[in-house]
């Protein structure tokens, strides 16, 4: 996937930190708007475990910090549950004057709820996910640890939530009177997928129930059953990753892109490389599609194998193949193989040749293990087939290179 930080900005002028992740090459076909959870920010595992695995199903997705949390510029003892809605719909503004109109909204926990009453007010939005969200927005209050009255009272209070201190206004309590979610959600007239745990001890199940009851159809509830509030654990986020971008398709056109294969017209294999990206090359075969790349370290994203990597791997695969079928036809007991490869500069005085033109040499370190009961003099002629196989045949000869513009 793909990373780009966004200039957003809210409706008080104020910068959101918000970055728009798409599917590895580049390409923007859907965008959904993922809403975070009360007090959290985009950096929680569920928003990046779940963006993550949106993209390569070809659905671009923006997370952004609700103003005053995570990265974001503002006061958060200033906002209210309304300020997240306002936030909501700036996004969508900027995305769609500066990309194309999000057409999906996912919000998680209180999240959840905002994206439900922020879709009220935008027409583009095809579809909306609510996960692990309650059916009023005053359920927050219940981790208000019995605070209420101090804020009615002297006006504010600081509340201890996840362990860090966040100080609560009267008037968060006081717009949070303003919004009744089930009345959202019955005029929402929106494709609705609620998902939530029976093991959630933070908002119960109950409230998906409450809303699915007052939502029109099309609505669509899955359990997750197993799963924690934060939807903790990866398998549990991918789930839901694989379930949204299965549902969504019925209401918004999805492209699942960088997947298709390519025709290599007539060649054995096509590369092919965008240079809007650093180094991410797609590589096709008349069935197949990986991706090559560059390590992060050296610039790349890291999505795919570099190219010495895939030359370490087409050796030793040859090499693996080679041994399994001359052993093969040899009936003997090989039952597993291990190459590890290395690519290397080094200099032939370093490896103790004695050649004509001493100097730099590249080096491809192999080592390889046998599994199987094998006698040491089988182990020794598979040590000598192994450098006999198609590929290291090649690379150890003088190949000749023909180029050609076309």
């Amino acid at each position: 996937m793909k990373k780009t930080e966004l200039p957003i900005k809210n409706k008080n002028g104020e910068s959101l930190a918000a970055h728009l992740i798409t599917p590895v090459n580049g390409e923007i076909n859907s965008i959904a708007i993922f809403a975070h959870c009360f007090t959290c920010s985009s950096s929680l595992a569920v928003v990046r475990n779940i963006s993550s695995e949106l993209t390569s199903h070809g659905i671009s997705v923006l997370n952004f910090d609700f103003t005053g949390l995570g990265h974001s510029d503002g006061d958060f003892s200033e906002t209210t549950f309304s300020n997240n809605v306002s936030d909501i719909i700036a996004v969508n503004e900027f995305l769609s004057e500066n990309y194309i109109a999000p057409t999906i909204l996912i919000g998680h926990s209180l999240g959840g709820a905002a994206v439900i009453i922020a879709a009220n007010s935008l027409s583009n939005i095809r579809a909306v996910v609510a996960i692990a969200a309650p059916s009023y927005v005053k359920h927050i209050t219940r981790h208000f640890q019995g605070l209420d009255d101090t804020i009615n009272k002297k006006g504010e209070a600081v509340l201890s939530i996840g362990g860090r201190p966040f100080k609560i206004k009267k008037q968060f309590l006081d717009d949070l009177e303003a919004h009744n979610l089930e009345d959202e959600v019955k005029i929402l007239h929106r494709p609705l997928l609620l998902m939530h745990s029976p093991q959630d001890s933070i908002v119960g199940i109950e409230n998906a129930a409450a809303l699915y009851h007052k939502a029109h159809h099309p609505k669509s509830f899955i359990s997750l059953d197993g799963a924690d509030h934060l939807i903790t654990y990866k398998k549990d986020a991918f789930y839901v990753a694989e379930v949204i971008s299965s549902w969504v398709k019925r209401y918004v056109e999805i492209k699942k892109a960088g997947n298709e294969v390519k025709d290599t017209e007539g060649e054995q294999v096509l590369v092919y490389h965008e240079t809007v990206v650093p180094f991410t090359n797609h590589i096709y075969t008349k069935t197949h599609h990986i991706y090559g790349d560059e390590p992060v370290e050296a610039g790349g994203d890291g999505l795919g194998l570099s190219p010495y990597e895939l030359l370490n791997a087409a050796i030793g695969s040859c090499t693996v193949l080679t041994l399994k079928l001359y052993a093969q036809r040899k009936q003997w007991d090989l039952k597993e193989v291990f190459v590890y490869l290395s690519y290397s500069k080094k200099h032939s005085a370093e490896l103790k040749l004695d050649i004509e033109e001493m100097g730099q040499l590249d080096h491809i370190y192999k080592k390889i293990k046998l599994i199987g009961n094998l006698s040491e003099e089988q182990r020794e002629k598979l040590k000598e087939i192994a450098s006999k196989c198609p590929v290291h045949k090649t690379v150890a000869n003088k190949v000749y290179f023909e180029t050609k513009l076309i």
